[in-house]
């Protein structure tokens, strides 16, 4: 099997952009010149949304004028968000050729693609020079990544000495087995869940210290109540959210949620550093 292949094809939807910008109009938006705020509700498909990529930003001491790299940037909630709210210049590499093109529309129509950029690529194979990130991150992405050693040795290699690692995923921190599907996969095929320790032993065989680590598990539960809420009310707004997650989207989020509350699972940030300063 293709992970990759598999991976890319769970999360396109040739319609995606479309779907997004009905929604932003629906709203009484202008489609074609808005905020990026305006679609916090919208770009980020991790737990907690723009809250939790901001959270991410601050422990990552992302700010004005540092490099970094969006790793599974998704439609670029979290780009535009480290360069809109904090100064930086961020590209971001994603799988999915229809993610990868609504990211560019959508910072295209924020104003904000002089200092936001992305392209498809493989966080195992990054097409950078040794060294030319301040930081990297990494928002839910390692559920679908199985040879996580080797993606961390990329990220790496691609920033500079110093530079910070920020990882935001869900993990196994407890007992049991999550129900599929889930929100990253529709089978265990494509889900590949690792407990906090695991990403910590393998950051720093990769060459990270690993400097904090915080397990976000009341945030996401009160995130998730919420936004299955607002799905089941059809909000136009996560138009683009329904198509990602298709027509079993509540089911997904469902389980997701079901595993948080018995503490099987958890949203968690781990910080690391590339050694030498």
């Amino acid at each position: 099997m293709d992970a990759e292949k598999v991976v890319a094809e769970h999360y396109g939807k040739p319609d995606l952009e479309n779907a997004i910008l009905a929604g932003v109009a629906a709203v009484g938006l202008d489609p074609d010149h808005f905020e990026p705020d305006d679609l916090a509700a919208v770009d980020h498909f991790h737990v907690g949304g723009a809250e939790a990529a901001e959270n991410v930003a601050r422990g990552a001491g992302i700010g004005s004028g540092m490099r970094v790299l969006d790793i599974g940037s998704g439609i670029g909630g979290p780009a535009r968000l480290f360069a809109h709210r904090f100064g930086a210049t961020v590209h971001g590499v994603d799988l999915t050729p229809s993610f990868v093109a609504t990211a560019q529309s959508l910072t295209r129509r924020c104003g904000l693609s002089g200092q936001v950029s992305f392209s498809q690529a493989s966080g195992l194979d990054l097409p950078f020079s040794d060294g030319e990130f301040d930081a990297a991150t990494m928002m839910h992405v390692g559920m679908n990544v199985e040879h996580k050693d080797a993606l961390f040795r990329e990220v790496h290699r691609v920033l500079r000495h110093g530079g910070v690692f920020a990882v935001y995923d869900i993990m196994v921190t407890g007992e049991g087995e999550p129900q599929f599907p889930l929100p990253w996969a529709a089978n265990a095929e494509t889900s590949f869940l690792r407990s906090p320790l695991d990403y910590e032993r393998e950051l720093e065989e990769a060459g990270f210290a690993v400097t904090g680590e915080r397990n976000r598990h009341g945030f996401a539960l009160e995130f998730l109540t919420r936004a299955q809420a607002r799905l089941a009310d059809n909000d136009p707004r996560l138009a683009g959210m329904q198509m990602v997650l298709g027509p079993e989207g509540l089911v997904r989020m469902g389980h997701l949620a079901q595993a948080i509350r018995a503490g099987t699972l958890a949203p968690v940030e781990i910080f690391s550093q590339r050694d030498g300063v």
